[in-house]
């Protein structure tokens, strides 16, 4: 009798190092590069329903969009609207097609940000990005790294598990809470944070996060 014998495919995607991506993700952040993502044929983010913040500095983009797909918010901000199915209206046969000319907030995205706090992006709407999420793999290339990444999946949690004992409104939506925690991440280097409590630990993260914001040092 023949057996067959099974082994478990590996759809792992590198993510690369993850202390060279965490430097380069601040970066982005900070407004000082854009993100450098190996999407390979993966077009998640183009079809999960993400309304595109249209900046004053989109002038191109907003140039090369057909009014139709833009809406204002009650707040005056323009944005991209997804198609009913959700993609992107500029997408087209699979690839943006005014990719040279994309939003700000385009070239900012990152999926691997959920990989990096250990986090998915969201619900149903999100699957696309979610199986690539979970896909995503990161290296280390020293054990600083490693408890880096710890760290900043430490920093997810706390955001995502104790809202009540921030002084004021913190991110609650996947997306938020992965952008605080990989800007405050060092808070969690701290071999004494066991010992802090939870509203300490909350005023910490604040500070932390206007320092990043400011481009100083907590």
């Amino acid at each position: 009798m023949d057996i067959a014998l099974t082994s478990e495919i590996d759809t792992s995607v590198a993510a690369g190092p993850f202390g060279s991506w965490l430097e380069q993700m601040r970066a982005v952040l900070r407004g000082e590069a854009n993100a450098d993502v190996p999407c390979g044929d993966c077009v998640g983010c183009c079809v999960s329903s993400y309304p595109v913040p249209i900046r004053p500095e989109d002038r191109s983009a907003l140039a090369a969009i057909p009014v139709q797909h833009l809406a204002n918010t009650l707040h005056g901000q323009t944005m991209m609207v997804a198609r009913a199915d959700g993609t992107c209206p500029m997408l087209d046969g699979g690839k943006c097609s005014i990719y040279t000319h994309r939003p700000q907030t385009c070239r900012d995205y990152d999926c691997r940000i959920f990989s990096a706090a250990g986090i998915s992006a969201g619900g149903e709407d999100r699957s696309v990005i979610n199986r690539r999420v979970d896909e995503w793999q990161f290296s280390y290339t020293s054990p600083a790294e490693r408890a880096a990444h710890e760290a900043v999946q430490c920093a997810a949690r706390f955001i995502k598990e104790h809202p009540s004992s921030f002084p004021s409104r913190v991110p609650t939506v996947p997306t938020g809470i992965a952008v605080l925690a990989i800007k405050v991440y060092e808070v969690f280097m701290d071999n004494q944070i066991g010992s802090k409590q939870n509203e300490e630990l909350a005023r910490l993260i604040l500070e932390a996060s206007r320092a990043f914001d400011l481009g100083t040092k907590a």
